[in-house]
């Protein structure tokens, strides 16, 4: 876990501010294990954080059409950030692939897309375990975390 000189620097802005600054060690990757429900933000193979997560409404299985509820399994990037997210703050994953729009539209679908890490911003109240479109969501102080300390760029890996 984060040391207590970069948890100061995640801190020094206040739990108030939607914005904090990290001067930690580097994430490198955010692992993702669907059926732990459970992301981890890696510096090499040290764990620096971890959270409990909820997914998609149908979790299980790879995402693979527009609006199926399935959160997307493979290798992406974190390719964007949005600081006006209706979900508190989000920072976005770089579903879909070529080869996944091309199986989408062999089957006549679309493959989706705005796949993001985002915050509830009270949007799961009473809606159960897994209640997003195919995102990954946390708390919204865990989001402020994770949007400070994850740049774009960093290679996600969701595991079913």
């Amino acid at each position: 876990m984060l040391g207590a000189s970069a948890l100061a620097a995640l801190t020094a802005c206040g739990d108030s501010s939607k914005f904090i600054s990290y001067s930690g060690p580097q994430v490198t990757q955010i692992q993702v294990f669907k059926g732990k429900r459970m992301m981890y933000l890696l510096h090499g193979d040290e764990v620096l954080e971890s959270y409990k997560i909820a997914l998609g409404g149908d979790p299980i299985g790879p995402k693979q059409f527009e609006g199926d509820g399935k959160t997307p399994e493979g290798l992406y990037y974190i390719n964007r950030r949005n600081p006006n997210s209706a979900y508190y703050l989000s920072i976005g994953i770089s579903y879909p692939n070529p080869q996944q729009v091309a199986f989408a539209t062999e089957q006549g679908k679309k493959a989706g897309g705005d796949i993001f890490i985002h915050g509830r911003d009270g949007k799961n109240k009473g809606r159960g375990r897994d209640w997003t479109a195919g995102c990954i969501a946390v708390k919204d102080k865990e989001v402020r975390e994770i949007y400070a300390m994850v740049r774009d760029g960093t290679p996600i890996f969701i595991f079913p």
